[in-house]
């Protein structure tokens, strides 16, 4: 019978994003596996897409509200035998599933206490994502672990019949988050900036950036509204045809910069781009802690229009 692993990796979408690295190390760890993903609903099915993982659970986060569906998630957990379980959620939930299995607990990496592969690191909550992640697999006998890689996710993109030269803008965020949104406003001048240079705007994001997007798209026609129009794969493809990408700390921006894109990031104080910023190799990184005091004309200075 092959080697039982566990992935656990709900959430959100950029720190799904920067776990791809990881998922890959560990398939390559243990490439004879069968190598199960718990993730969260929203994300099921870009782990399907995914080649790490030979199947994909959907953990809809029950709490002590719903005991029985703790209760079925953890006859779910022990029924599967694990041998071992990649915890890079690290969370109080993820860690509670570590308690829901007792008395066999598998082998386990994470932060659970009685972990057999604790992450012990006492600066792991002033550490990069990435760098966090990595030094986890490597206190879990994993001593590489790649970038993430999103070459398989990209679906196909022509449906949207868009030029050759545009720039990708996302100037949306969750809708709990206003202070980490640059204004809309701004964004109009920027789009409007960059269709005076013969390059189209266009304009991605969810649900939440739909009145943004409305607001911009009226007032520069020469933008183009694919707010609430993508999936997760058309944003990694959209990445990786675009001139440039600028947008604000959303999950899109990580999924637009794993496909390849040059791209400036929008940072206020309510996060911090040491812990979480997207990485590539032209990523820039512009913050304020007051995201309304950012200038239009810095952010169009960061992009290579000379």
């Amino acid at each position: 019978m092959p080697e039982q692993i566990l992935v656990i990796k709900l959430g959100a979408l950029g720190d799904f994003v920067q776990a791809m690295g990881p998922a890959a190390a560990i398939r390559r760890h243990h490439p004879d596996a069968q190598i199960t993903l718990l993730t969260s609903p929203a994300l099921a099915a870009l782990g399907r897409q995914a080649p790490y993982f030979d199947a994909v659970w959907v953990d809809d986060r029950p709490g002590w509200t719903r005991p029985w569906a703790l209760v079925r998630l953890a006859r779910q957990l022990r029924a599967a035998c694990f041998d071992r379980v990649y915890d890079l959620q690290t969370s109080d939930r993820s860690s509670l599933y570590f308690h829901l299995l007792w008395p066999e607990r598998p082998e386990w990496s994470g932060i659970a206490a009685g972990s057999s592969h604790p992450h012990a690191n006492p600066d792991r909550d002033r550490m990069h994502t990435i760098d966090r992640q990595r030094d986890q697999l490597a206190m879990a006998g994993i001593a590489s672990v790649p970038p993430p890689d999103l070459s398989w996710a990209p679906s196909g993109v022509a449906r949207f019949d868009l030029p050759q030269r545009f720039v990708l803008l996302a100037p949306g965020g969750s809708k709990h988050r206003p202070e980490k949104r640059w204004p809309a406003g701004r964004y109009l001048r920027l789009a409007s900036f960059l269709a005076d240079r013969g390059l189209t705007p266009v304009l991605v994001g969810g649900a939440d950036d739909a009145a943004a997007g409305v607001e911009i798209a009226r007032d520069c026609p020469s933008a183009r509204n694919l707010i609430g129009s993508t999936t997760l794969g058309d944003l990694v493809a959209l990445g990786r045809s675009c001139v440039y990408a600028v947008g604000n700390d959303t999950g899109p921006m990580h999924l637009i910069v794993a496909g390849g894109a040059a791209a400036t990031v929008l940072y206020s104080s309510a996060s911090d781009p040491e812990l979480t910023a997207p990485r590539g190799a032209h990523v820039t990184i512009l913050r304020r802690a007051d995201l309304g005091d950012l200038p239009v004309e810095e952010v169009a200075a960061t992009l290579p229009l000379r």
